[in-house]
């Protein structure tokens, strides 16, 4: 019964409404037919806003997490302790050991001359240079070998004279000594083997002269410069060219007198130049220092020789004086150190060691640098991580993520 009253209820409500919502569109329609353009902007905005209230409940709301703390992302390299040879890296030019001026030692024209005797030629040892006229020295030869020819037979016409004054004395003063030298002609021999003497010398002097117009070098050179020809009239003890020797080249390498620590002498090297497109290396041995401080740089200079650097037709395989070179010394070993590149390095003595996701400002001795590395001793650690990448802030024991473990 209760329910056919309920039924009837809603019916009637239904119908009013019905009536109603009729009568309301007919008023609409009316309306927007007076008011055609603002109907059409009002329905977009009840359009915009009933979207916008559906998308306001039909939205998901956002998964909530839990906040994890984000600990600076670095990059690092594990190293290991090892034994270090240490290589002592410096530079220098190169000059040749033997250098000489080409003094002629008697005058005269020059009559012929070596092929290779012109600046950059090579000469072997004992190989004439050039030849000064012998003729005038020739001639000397023979006027001091009638020289010694003539004091020979004074100084024998001399003795035989003697002879013949002892018998002389002899038979006027038999059984005694003559009281004096003159009787016996001794100070007449004696002149006599002093002429002979004299004479000799003047003979070997006119035998080196005549020598000495062939003029040669002892040692395997290169011709630096020339200033004679052909034709030419030199002057004994004047200057005509200048040359060196190739068989030994040194390179004079400035240096810290704390590097001095870590090689002895003499040590093996290596010299490495680049020229004309080429790199080419050489042994070399460190022979001295110069044994001063320089006063403007206060830098000790060591001795760097190179022997024999082999000559080729191509200047791309020797060395030639001149050439600024780099010299890499083969020093001491370096026991149970950390080879560290010194951008690693932070405030001259400083590591930032990582250890189980945390970070560790640790000082450390540096016992030496290059322009490379730092080597570094730290007891009782065979292997380190070290942080490799910039961070903007560091704090000691600070977290940090590794950037391996992190792809």
């Amino acid at each position: 019964m209760d329910k056919e009253k309920i039924k009837k209820s809603a019916t009637k409500l239904w119908l009013r409404l019905k009536i109603k919502a009729e009568k309301l569109y007919a008023q609409a329609v009316h309306f927007c037919k007076q008011h055609r353009q603002l109907s059409i902007s009002t329905g977009i905005i009840l359009a915009g806003i009933l979207l916008a209230v559906l998308m306001t409940i039909t939205r998901s709301q956002p998964r909530k997490e839990a906040f994890s703390e984000l600990a600076p992302l670095v990059k690092t390299q594990v190293l290991e302790r090892s034994d270090i040879k240490m290589v002592i890296k410096g530079y220098g030019t190169v000059k040749p050991k033997v250098e000489v001026q080409i003094v002629p030692q008697v005058s005269g024209k020059v009559i012929a001359m070596h092929p290779e005797f012109r600046a950059g030629g090579f000469i072997a040892a004992e190989e004439q240079l050039f030849e000064i006229e012998p003729k005038d020295f020739a001639l000397a030869v023979e006027q001091a070998q009638a020289k010694v020819a003539e004091m020979e037979v004074k100084l024998d016409m001399e003795k035989s004279e003697a002879a013949v004054a002892v018998r002389e004395w002899q038979q006027i003063n038999p059984g005694t000594e003559p009281n004096s030298a003159l009787v016996l002609r001794q100070p007449q021999i004696r002149q006599a083997a002093a002429g002979l003497d004299s004479a000799k010398a003047a003979l070997s002097k006119a035998k080196l002269d005549l020598e000495r117009t062939s003029i040669t070098l002892p040692i395997e050179t290169c011709i630096m410069t020339k200033n004679v020809d052909l034709g030419q009239f030199v002057t004994a003890g004047q200057a005509v060219g200048s040359a060196c020797n190739i068989d030994v080249f040194e390179i004079q390498v400035p240096l810290e007198d704390s590097e001095l620590a870590w090689f002895n002498l003499p040590d093996e090297a290596r010299v490495k130049v680049n020229f004309a497109g080429t790199e080419k290396f050489f042994k070399a041995v460190v022979k001295r220092t110069t044994g001063c401080v320089d006063k403007a740089s206060r830098l000790i200079y060591v001795v760097v020789e190179v022997e024999k650097p082999t000559r080729q037709e191509s200047l791309t395989q020797t060395l030639i004086p001149g050439m600024f070179v780099e010299v890499d010394i083969k020093g001491k070993v370096l026991e149970n150190a950390f080879a560290v590149k010194r951008d690693w390095v932070h405030n001259a003595d400083e590591l930032w060691v990582v250890s189980d996701g945390v970070l560790d400002v640790e000082t450390v001795n540096v016992v030496r640098t290059d322009d490379k590395y730092a080597y570094i001793k730290i007891d009782n650690e065979d292997r380190i991580e070290i942080v490799t990448s910039s961070v903007d802030a560091v704090i000691d024991g600070m977290k940090v993520r590794v950037a391996s473990d992190n792809r």
